[in-house]
């Protein structure tokens, strides 16, 4: 059995099922394992917003556990509220990255205190994103125009088979300038250089006074291969890109529809 201190969970595909809800065996498997002093940081490409029902729904704020939103760009303390953590998006980057998705006929989004922000409030990936995270659209005519405050990343929304020709692009054109990352089929992240989930982990570790061989970290998708690599114990789910299966310590048998992630808890914490 491993000495594992955190456990890092990815969302969607990972945590919760096709319903986007936890199984109850997932459920009791997390419980179980923070009875043992396991701090469970819930990581996702979500804003907090999009991730704190979850976190109340696993009673984080009593057991201690974090949020990491934005794929690791920003942390916050479900016990205080406190955000521990923040790499901002460089604001001159916003309105060529815009440029690029209008040259590609995609959506693209971010967020304010109040949800999705968009020109394209129709879109049905700019949609999915909203039901995911369960927050209203507020559309806006000009989206580097209403940014004038701080954000953490841009979001492109787009039909899965334009998605290697803009991967292919936004590589090309923002190389050194910021980062790109599928977080699903249909959407590309758009990050601050540097920001990851395994940057922003391995801040949390070191806060928490926790070795990287005491982490685990379990996902599904390219944006969770980077902790999935990084952390002591990686673990891919059933269901995950066949690429990030080649960079898990181990691949569940069960999918997140059948508590992928309650067996990853049972062999490498629960023992």
């Amino acid at each position: 059995m491993n000495n594992i201190k955190m456990l890092a969970l990815d969302l969607d595909g990972t945590l919760t099922n096709s319903q986007k809800q936890v199984t109850p065996g997932t459920r009791a498997a997390l419980k179980a394992a923070m009875a043992q002093g396991v701090q469970i940081v819930l990581a996702s490409g979500r804003p907090p917003v999009g991730i704190a029902s979850l976190a109340d729904e696993l009673a984080l704020a009593q057991h201690g556990g974090c949020i990491l939103a934005y794929n690791g760009g920003q942390i916050v303390d479900c016990r205080t509220g406190e955000t521990l953590y923040q790499k901002r998006f460089p604001p001159e980057m916003i309105a060529p990255v815009c440029a690029m998705a209008a040259a590609h006929a995609v959506g693209v989004l971010s967020y304010d205190d109040g949800g999705v922000v968009t020109e394209h409030p129709d879109d049905p990936w700019v949609k999915r994103e909203a039901e995911i995270n369960k927050i209203p659209i507020h559309p806006v005519k000009s989206l580097p125009e209403y940014l004038t405050y701080p954000i953490c990343k841009l979001l492109l929304t787009l039909d899965p088979a334009k998605m290697p020709a803009l991967e292919a692009d936004a590589h090309s054109r923002f190389a050194g300038s910021i980062d790109t990352v599928r977080s699903c089929d249909f959407f590309l992240e758009c990050l601050p250089k540097g920001v990851g989930k395994d940057a922003g982990l391995a801040a949390l570790a070191a806060r928490e006074g926790i070795a990287q061989s005491e982490v685990m970290a379990c996902g599904d998708a390219m944006n969770d291969a980077s902790m999935i690599r990084w952390a002591g114990v990686g673990v891919c789910m059933q269901n995950g890109d066949p690429e990030v299966k080649k960079l898990a310590d181990y691949v569940t048998k069960g999918d997140n529809d059948h508590d992928g992630v309650a067996e990853a808890i049972e062999r490498f914490i629960l023992g």
